[in-house]
Parts: structure tokens; C-alpha cells; sequence
């Protein structure tokens, strides 16, 4: 994990340096690192807002939209605490840096959150079933 790391890092440096090259150079926009900080992800920002609020907007709509936009946004922080606790255990020397752990880690949360699922699926099940019963039982009465 921690070649796949300086890897991209690696990859990032040199996209850095293209884009200073390609702004300053041919473009002779003079921008600092900050000033190409600000431009490139703000646009990152701002494309990834209008993608995200895309998808949330339609997923609201959905019976189980809510509980599905809850779902993603606790899965992404679940990818970066995982990937930050592996890079944190890196840099400190604290355990062994490996993609395994970031995974199984992960799969610990899918597994709890099924539980979760199938509990809140048992829960309507019962709910429309005890519905059925007493529609049924009140239309006997009449």
C-alpha cells in the first residue's frame, strides 16, 4: 500500500508540475501554487458538489432514499478514516501499513449495516403484517 501511495504521489507531482508549466508558460498566467490550488480544486469542489447533489436529489425521491444518502456519506467518511489510519500507522510506525486492513475494516462496517438492513426490513415486515391483521379483524366486526 505504501508503494501504491508514493506511486500516485508520484502521479500527482507531475500532473502539479504540467499544469504549472502549461499556465505559466503557455498560457502566461503567472499563477503561484496557491493561485493553482484555488483554481484546480475549487473545480474539483465544485463539479464534485453538482454530481453529489444530482445524486441525492434523486435518491431523496426513493422510499429508502434518506437511509441511502445517510448510507453513502457514512461510507465515504468510513474510506477516509480507514485510508487515514493506515497512512497515519505509516508514518508513525505504529503497525503495519496494509490495503488488507483499510478492506476488512470496511467490510466490518458493510456487515454491521446489513444487520442494520435486515433488522429494518424485519421491522416493516411486521409493521405491514400487524396492519393486514387488524384491517382484517376490523372488517370482521362490521
Amino acid at each position: 500500500m505504501k508503494e501504491g501511495i508514493k506511486a500516485l504521489a508520484e502521479v500527482v507531482n507531475q500532473l502539479h508540475d504540467l499544469l504549472i508549466m502549461l499556465s505559466n508558460d503557455l498560457l502566461g498566467l503567472s499563477l503561484t501554487d496557491k493561485d493553482l490550488h484555488f483554481w484546480i480544486m475549487g473545480f474539483i469542489g465544485i463539479g464534485a458538489f453538482f454530481v453529489v447533489f444530482i445524486i441525492t436529489k434523486w435518491l431523496s425521491r426513493l422510499p429508502f432514499g434518506v437511509t441511502m444518502i445517510a448510507f453513502l456519506y457514512t461510507m465515504t467518511f468510513m474510506f477516509v478514516l480507514v485510508f487515514a489510519i493506515e497512512i497515519q500507522q505509516a508514518i508513525t510506525n505504529r503497525g503495519n501499513m496494509e490495503f488488507a486492513d483499510a478492506v476488512i475494516g470496511l467490510w466490518g462496517f458493510f456487515a454491521l449495516f446489513l444487520i442494520y438492513a435486515a433488522l429494518g426490513l424485519i421491522a416493516l415486515g411486521a409493521k405491514i403484517l400487524h396492519k393486514r391483521y387488524i384491517n382484517k379483524n376490523t372488517d370482521i366486526e362490521m
